[in-house]
């Protein structure tokens, strides 16, 4: 029936943990980077918008909005495109849309057009671009997936401190709608990115004793789903879904009102705008290190205590921040932002990925995205409001501050008394033992085969099936020996 190969990952195929996984992390690095910063660097036209079609600052303040809604509400639609035609085909065409929004939006005749050019049209595109990406990214890498993570995270402050720059000295050379059309082409690296995620391939001896097998001993594969809801049925996913859409509420009020907060100090412009460098400059190494530090042998069992902490640590820092009365006390408040910041952008997705696992986990992110979306949309305009009603940036800190700590207890205690045995990552320790002992039987399989000959191949390859089957049957009775044991010795 024709259509694009599906790049799920085999049965057997371990994931590589470096070669052209290294690619892919290039191709997540400048995905993320244009799905978190774009939203973030079409502000510095707002001015020009302004002035062209006569219109609020909360006008054009939508269009980043309707944005982050497109990237985080288009979760399931990517999901369900992801598992009918494969990631790499779905990031080529949303970069084909999100470079088409920009380029349409450049010969716009009312803000409308902007609303839905580079709103809805880029926004999808984005979308589009950014899930596949984590997805491939987990298939890619197992044992240094959190550094992968934390790596593929840096992309958003780095492009941040490089679009807005950018973006104003376009404005100043070629208008508005000489920089949107610039940025449309700019965006058709995110098809280039695309072209990096291969699909990855299940090894060539075990594609022989898939062929060796009589049809009638085959099982029925089941139909997979376009969009898995079972996740539902899995505590940890809905326990960090809610704190997820918690989190989301406070998390990025800070970066917004930062600025504002400098001006009604009695700042400048240009002094006020360095707390946001200075922000980036201090995530963007937050990041990656972290991630490094996730990766360890101690610490990555613990991945969701640590983004507890992370997350913990980013509320007490808004809460304390609060308190801040001049420009040396929001520089100390973005300098321990921005770290924090890191922490819950490197580690958030790690910690998905551990809770569903691989297969499950295209179905998920676009299920929490969803929820985050429908939170994006209340948070940040419910801290406006609240700034219009008092005045007072104190109480939209504090605000923030309460909802992301709240979010952390909800994680950390919902995992800690709702959760016993953490089954996403006994299923993935087994699936990897089950995986090294098959391919340990068809290696021995096929040297069977070379020894006795033509007549006795089919044999010699069942022998290698059964024999990895056996291994791998023994090493799951040796692992669950040791969790009773440990769970023995807890008690």
């Amino acid at each position: 029936m024709g259509g694009a190969v599906v790049d799920d990952a085999p049965p057997g195929v371990k994931a590589p943990d470096g070669g052209w996984g290294w690619a892919v992390l290039a191709g997540g690095f400048v995905i993320t980077g244009f799905s978190y910063a774009f939203p973030k660097a079409v502000s510095v036209f707002f001015k020009e918008l302004i002035r062209e079609f006569d219109v609020g600052y909360s006008d054009t303040a939508l269009i980043s909005s309707i944005l982050l809604a497109m990237l985080y509400g288009s979760g399931p639609l990517c999901s369900v495109l992801v598992n009918r035609f494969g990631c790499r085909p779905v990031m080529m065409v949303g970069g084909l849309f999100a470079s088409l929004g920009m380029i349409l939006a450049s010969f716009a005749t009312s803000i409308i057009h902007i609303y839905l050019c580079t709103g809805v049209i880029t926004g999808l595109g984005l979308a589009l671009n950014f899930q596949p990406s984590l997805i491939m990214l987990n298939r890619y890498f197992s044992e240094k997936r959190p550094l992968a993570n934390g790596l593929a995270a840096a992309g958003s402050p780095v492009a941040l401190c490089c679009l807005s720059p950018l973006g104003q000295v376009l404005q100043y050379h070629y208008g508005w709608r000489g920089g949107f059309l610039i940025l449309g082409g700019l965006l058709l690296n995110c098809c280039a990115c695309g072209a990096l995620m291969r699909p990855l391939l299940p090894p060539k001896k075990t594609e022989n004793l898939e062929e060796s097998i009589p049809t009638e001993e085959k099982k029925i594969q089941p139909k997979k789903k376009l969009l898995d809801f079972s996740v539902f049925k899995d505590r940890g996913f809905i326990i960090y879904t809610l704190a997820a859409s918690i989190m989301v509420m406070g998390l990025f009020v800070p970066p917004v009102f930062v600025v504002s907060y400098a001006k009604s100090l009695g700042y400048e412009d240009t002094k006020s705008a360095l707390l946001l460098t200075i922000l980036g400059f201090v995530d963007m190494f937050a990041r990656p290190l972290c991630g490094l530090i996730a990766g360890t042998k101690w610490v990555r069992p613990r991945t969701v205590y640590v983004l507890s902490f992370a997350m913990i640590f980013n509320g007490c820092t808004d809460l304390i921040g609060s308190q801040a009365k001049d420009y040396g006390g929001l520089v100390i408040f973005c300098i321990f932002f921005g770290i924090s910041y890191g922490m819950v952008g490197a580690l958030q997705f790690e910690v998905l990925m551990a809770v569903v696992g691989t297969e499950k986990f295209p179905s998920a992110i676009g299920l929490v995205l969803l929820v985050e979306a429908i939170a994006v949309l209340v948070g940040p305009p419910g801290a406006g409001r609240l700034l219009d009603y008092t005045n007072v940036y104190m109480y939209v800190f504090l605000l923030a501050g309460c909802e992301v700590t709240l979010s952390a207890m909800v994680l950390a205690l919902g995992n800690l008394f709702c959760i016993k045995i953490k089954h996403g990552e006994t299923d993935a320790t087994l699936e990897m033992a089950v995986n090294a002992a098959e391919k340990e039987g068809l290696n021995r399989g096929v040297e069977e085969e070379e020894d006795h000959g033509g007549e006795e191949e089919p044999k010699g390859k069942d022998n290698g099936k059964v024999r990895a089957l056996k291994a791998g049957e023994e090493e799951i009775t040796a692992m669950e020996t040791g969790e009773k044991e440990e769970e023995n010795t807890s008690i």
